[in-house]
C-alpha cells in the first residue's frame, strides 16, 4: 500500500483511554510510512476524511460501531483496525486482538481481512449483540462514575435492582413467517455477549445471518437460570422457556417504549426493525 492515510478514531471518554496509547499508535502508522489523522469520537456521528485508506479505531463496542456506520456512509471499502481500550470489546476478544500498536499497525497496512456483517436496527445499526431484556434496563441505569471506577462490572452492580424493576410486558416478534410473544429477547451477531458470554456458539460475525434468542418467559426465576446457564458455559436453548432461531430479519413491538442495548449503549426503542446488511464490512 503506497503512501497510506490512516485515521484513527479515538474515545477519550473509553474506559482505557490514554494519550501515551494514541502517541504509540500514530508513531507505529508514521514509522511504517503511512500519514496520519486524528480523530475525536465522544456520542456523536463523525465523518471519514475523503482521502482516508484505513481506519483505526480506538475504543470500546460502541465507539467501533459508530465507525461502521461512518465507513458505510462513505459507500467505499474502508478496512476497520480495532484498538480495545474500551470498557468490552466483543469483536477484539472474538478475533483475539491485543493492545500492541505494531502489531496492529502491521495488520492494518497488510493484507489480512474479516469479512463482518452488520444489523441495521430503524434508523441505527450494531456490529456484534442488541438486546431488550433486563441487562438492557441496567445499561439503561449503570452508573457512568461507577462505570470509570470498577469498568464491566459496574453493569452487574446496576442489574440487580432491575430484577424488581424490568417491567415484564409482552414483546411480540414476527420472524420468517411466524408471530410469537416474549418476554425478553437477544440478538447475537457474533459469539460474545457481555465479555465472554456466549448466547449462540454458531454465531459469527462474518456469516450473513444473525440468532435471535426468545426468553418466552423472564421471571427472576427465569432469569437466575439463564444467567447461570451462560455463566458456567452451558447452553441456554435447552431451557424450556428459550428458543433461538436463525434468521436476516424480524421486527419486534410492545406496549410502552422498551429500550433496546446494541453493543453496549440504549440506541432506540420498541418498536424496531432489525435486518442484515449485506453490504459486509471489513476488519484487519
Amino acid at each position: 500500500m503506497a503512501h497510506p492515510l490512516v485515521e484513527i478514531a479515538y474515545n477519550p471518554l473509553s474506559g482505557g483511554h490514554a494519550p501515551h496509547r494514541i502517541d504509540a499508535l500514530r508513531a507505529a502508522f508514521e514509522t511504517r510510512g503511512a500519514t496520519v489523522r486524528v480523530t475525536t469520537v465522544a456520542d456523536q456521528r463523525f465523518e471519514i476524511d475523503a482521502g482516508t485508506t484505513c481506519l483505526c479505531v480506538a475504543g470500546g463496542d460502541g465507539t467501533v460501531r459508530q465507525a461502521v456506520q461512518a465507513v458505510q456512509r462513505t459507500g467505499r471499502e474502508i478496512v476497520i483496525g480495532i484498538y480495545p481500550t474500551g470498557t468490552v470489546n466483543l469483536i477484539a476478544i472474538e478475533a483475539g486482538l491485543s493492545t500492541d500498536a505494531d502489531a496492529l499497525a502491521d495488520r492494518l497496512l497488510g493484507e489480512v481481512r474479516h469479512r463482518s456483517y452488520s444489523v441495521s436496527l430503524n434508523d441505527t445499526q450494531f456490529t456484534v449483540c442488541a438486546s431488550v431484556s433486563p441487562e438492557t434496563w441496567a445499561v439503561e441505569r449503570v452508573s457512568l462514575r461507577l462505570k470509570g471506577r470498577i469498568g464491566r462490572f459496574a453493569y452487574a452492580v446496576a442489574v440487580l435492582p432491575s430484577l424488581i424493576a424490568w417491567p415484564r410486558r409482552t414483546i411480540r416478534i414476527a420472524v420468517d413467517g411466524r408471530r410469537l410473544d416474549c418476554e425478553a429477547f437477544y440478538v447475537a451477531k457474533g459469539r460474545y455477549f457481555a465479555g465472554r458470554w456466549v448466547l449462540a456458539p454458531d454465531a459469527r460475525l462474518g456469516t450473513s445471518d444473525m440468532r435471535l434468542v426468545v426468553l418466552k418467559t423472564a421471571r427472576r426465576i427465569d432469569m437466575a437460570r439463564f444467567w447461570l446457564r451462560l455463566a458456567t458455559r452451558r447452553p441456554v436453548d435447552d431451557l424450556a422457556f428459550v428458543e433461538t432461531i436463525t434468521c436476516t430479519a424480524f421486527s419486534a413491538e410492545a406496549e410502552g417504549a422498551l429500550a433496546i442495548q446494541a453493543d453496549g449503549d440504549i440506541v432506540a426503542t420498541l418498536p424496531g426493525r432489525f435486518a442484515l446488511i449485506q453490504a459486509p464490512v471489513y476488519f484487519a
